[in-house]
């Protein structure tokens, strides 16, 4: 590892999350407000390992859309995203009792490949055969990785969590790439292997106090830049270039803790205005439990906001109204006979996506 080329991205890539956590910081309900940042950052996890569903898709599925887009491998795109997401809640709330481990990590991988793709492939469980990483349907004999042989793998995995402990590392930014790549590079589990690993990132980063919230969402930068991603993981094992993956890897925190920031911001200013546009529009004294339900979920059906426990169902009938009449909301589907309305928050969602697509 060569720490001088490293020293000059260590400081930045330190500095810039440093700044972003000040701002999460400063943000009441947090979790509330940046949770479509969450999904967003399942969407792209989930998209590196091959699926194709949109954030605008995946919530439109959780609120009961039924559109002719949103075909059969849609609906089955989006649950492995929402099985990120709540795998992703689970090891925040297992965090408040117990630190990040192997045995957080295989409960987490069952919630995630529960009912999906790879729920045959022993959910919370390592494998017990060689597994190798290649083309789609290629041998062992052409692979491009063949991890570590399932007999040595639990004690790889030790000596993993034994690296994931230690508060002894020269920084730790650095130790979190090595320990991302080296979970990559262990593939304890049959299939997920990625999702977790993508995981792994804020998860550390709140177990080291280097966040407030683990609110910090990698895998945009990851996704865009795919082929390097992959390409400086198999550098690091066939070559042992250690100190180009970490470069690469802090060059990512430096990106996305700025593009993390810039939205974070942006929706909270979005809240601030949104908050008291709501209460001008409406007069009622609910307007700031209309305004937290459309942030936290913003695309949903119409019963799910009028039976809304904190507001009454003519009120929230009446506020549902305006909403939508005043283009805060935007209609995707209305509401016919037995079929319900869905709505969506578009300005939230845009900011989200980072460009206009509702």
């Amino acid at each position: 590892m060569d720490w001088l080329r490293l020293i000059p991205l260590i400081g930045p890539a330190n500095a810039g999350l440093a700044r972003y956590d000040g701002l999460l910081s400063a943000i009441p309900n947090a979790h509330i407000l940046l949770s479509p940042l969450a999904t967003q950052e399942a969407v792209l996890s989930s998209r590196i390992e091959g699926t194709r569903v949109t954030i605008g898709e995946v919530l439109e599925i959780e609120a009961g859309g039924n559109s002719d887009a949103l075909t059969p491998s849609r609906h089955e795109d989006a649950e492995e995203v929402l099985n990120y997401r709540k795998a992703m809640r689970a090891c925040v709330a297992e965090m408040e009792h117990r630190p990040l481990s192997q045995q957080l990590l295989r409960a987490a991988h069952s919630l995630l490949i529960q009912g999906v793709r790879g729920r045959d492939k022993s959910p919370g469980s390592y494998r017990r055969d060689q597994n190798w990483i290649g083309p789609h349907g290629c041998t062992i004999e052409k692979a491009g990785y063949i991890p570590i042989a399932p007999e040595h793998l639990q004690q790889g995995m030790d000596e993993w969590e034994c690296y994931l402990g230690s508060t002894d590392e020269p920084d730790a930014l650095v130790q979190l790439a090595i320990l991302h790549v080296e979970f990559e590079a262990l593939h304890p589990f049959k299939d997920g292997n990625g999702r977790l690993g993508r995981m792994l990132i804020p998860l550390f980063l709140y177990q080291r106090n280097l966040l407030t919230h683990p609110d910090f969402y990698m895998s945009g930068y990851l996704e865009a830049n795919r082929e390097e991603y992959q390409e400086r993981m198999r550098a690091v094992s066939h070559n042992g270039d250690w100190t180009e993956w970490c470069l690469f890897f802090l060059k990512g925190i430096c990106e996305q803790a700025a593009e993390n920031a810039q939205k974070a911001q942006a929706i909270l200013l979005l809240h601030d205005r949104i908050m008291t546009r709501i209460a001008d529009l409406t007069h009622s004294q609910y307007a700031i439990h209309a305004a937290e339900f459309i942030f936290q979920t913003p695309i949903f059906s119409a019963p799910l906001f009028t039976n809304h426990p904190g507001i009454p169902k003519t009120t929230a009938s009446r506020i549902l109204t305006i909403l939508r009449n005043e283009g805060i909301l935007r209609t995707m589907q209305e509401g016919k006979g037995r079929r319900y309305g869905i709505y969506a928050f578009r300005e939230l969602l845009n900011i989200t996506e980072g460009k206009e697509v509702f």
